[in-house]
C-alpha cells in the first residue's frame, strides 16, 4: 500500500523532536518520513501496520521505526466512540540519522549506533525486560534541556544497540515514494472500511465499488500497492482481532471466530494456524502461561 509522506516539523533550535501526545484516538494515516522514529505507547489499544506486518498494539510498547518506514497505528472502535474518559497517550520521538552531525556516524565509538539504525529500517519491537527503563528515559528526555537532552536520547541508543533488547518487527523493509492526493483518499477507504466492516462478509464487488473500480482492476490495483491480495490482508485483519480477544480470554474460542469475522470454526482455525504456526488454543496457553 503506498505511503502518505509526512513532513515532521521539528524546530530548528533542537537537532531532533519529542512530544507526548494525548488525543481520542491515533489519526490512523498511512504514512512514511525519512526521520527514525521511537514510539511509545502510554494508553491505548487497537491494531498498527508497519511495513509489511499487521499486529496488535497495547500500553506499554515501545517501537523504533527506521528511516521511510511506512506505519500507522489504528485504535479500537472503542475510541470512536465520543467516550471523554477514553483516549490515548504517546512519547514520540523524531530524528535524523545525521542529526548530531553527518560526521557522528562514522566515529570508532559509534559503529553500534550506524548499525542499529540500519536494523530500524525493519523496524525494531523493544523486548519487555528493556521497555520499562527505557520508557523512563523518555520521560527524562521530554523534560530535559540542552545537553542533558542529547545525553539522555543517547542513553535510549545505548540500550536499543544490544540486540538481545529488540526483535525485528519485519523482515521484508520497503521505502516508499510520494502519492499523489486521489490515491491516498482511494486507499485511506478501503483501509478504513475494511477495519470498520472486518466483521462482515466483505465481497470482492462490495470493496471494489468502495474503490470505484472494477473487480478486476481492484485485485491488480491492490496487489501492486501491497504485494498481497486483498482478502490475505482482509485476514491479517481478523487474526489480529482475534489475537486480542484470545489473550483478554473473556469468551470461547467458538465466539471469537464468529466475532473477528470467520463464517465457521474450522475455517478460523485453518487460517489461524496458517499465520501463526499454532492453533488458537496453542495460542492462549501460550501467552497466559508467560505473564
Amino acid at each position: 500500500m503506498k505511503a502518505h509522506f509526512l513532513k515532521v516539523p521539528i524546530a530548528q533550535q533542537n537537532s531532533f523532536s519529542i512530544r507526548r501526545d494525548v488525543q481520542p484516538s491515533f489519526r490512523g494515516i498511512w504514512h512514511y518520513h525519512p526521520e527514525l522514529e521511537l514510539h511509545y505507547i502510554i494508553k491505548g489499544e487497537g491494531v498498527r501496520f508497519i511495513g509489511n506486518k499487521i499486529n496488535n498494539f497495547s500500553a506499554g510498547e515501545i517501537v523504533l521505526l527506521g528511516e521511510n518506514l511506512p506505519h500507522c497505528w489504528r485504535c479500537k472502535e472503542e475510541y470512536f466512540q465520543n467516550n471523554p474518559d477514553l483516549n490515548v497517550e504517546a512519547i514520540v520521538v523524531h530524528f535524523l540519522p545525521e542529526f548530531l552531525g553527518p560526521q557522528m556516524l562514522n566515529l570508532p565509538e559509534t559503529f553500534q549506533m550506524a548499525k542499529m539504525f540500519e536494523r530500524a529500517k525493519n523496524g525494531l519491537m523493544v523486548k519487555p525486560h528493556a521497555r520499562k527503563q527505557i520508557a523512563k528515559l523518555m520521560e527524562e528526555t521530554l523534560q530535559a534541556n540542552n545537553l542533558t537532552r542529547i545525553i539522555s536520547l543517547l542513553k535510549i541508543f545505548d540500550i536499543l544497540i544490544d540486540e538481545e533488547n529488540t526483535d525485528l518487527i519485519t523482515t521484508n523493509p520497503q521505502t516508499f515514494l510520494s502519492s499523489n492526493e486521489a490515491e491516498i483518499v482511494r486507499l485511506k477507504k478501503i483501509y478504513s472500511y475494511t477495519l470498520t466492516n472486518y466483521k462482515n462478509e466483505i465481497s470482492l464487488e462490495e470493496i471494489a465499488s468502495i474503490s470505484n473500480l472494477s473487480v478486476t482492476s481492484f485485485c491488480r490495483y491492490f496487489k501492486l500497492m501491497t504485494k498481497k491480495t486483498y482478502y490475505d490482508f482482509l485476514t491479517e485483519i481478523r487474526i489480529s482481532h482475534a489475537y486480542r480477544m484470545l489473550i483478554e480470554n473473556k469468551l470461547p474460542t467458538e465466539v471469537i471466530c464468529y466475532e473477528c469475522g470467520f463464517n465457521n470454526v474450522s475455517n478460523f482455525y485453518r487460517h489461524f494456524k496458517k499465520v501463526t504456526k499454532m492453533t488458537p488454543l496453542a495460542y492462549k496457553r501460550k501467552y497466559l502461561q508467560g505473564k
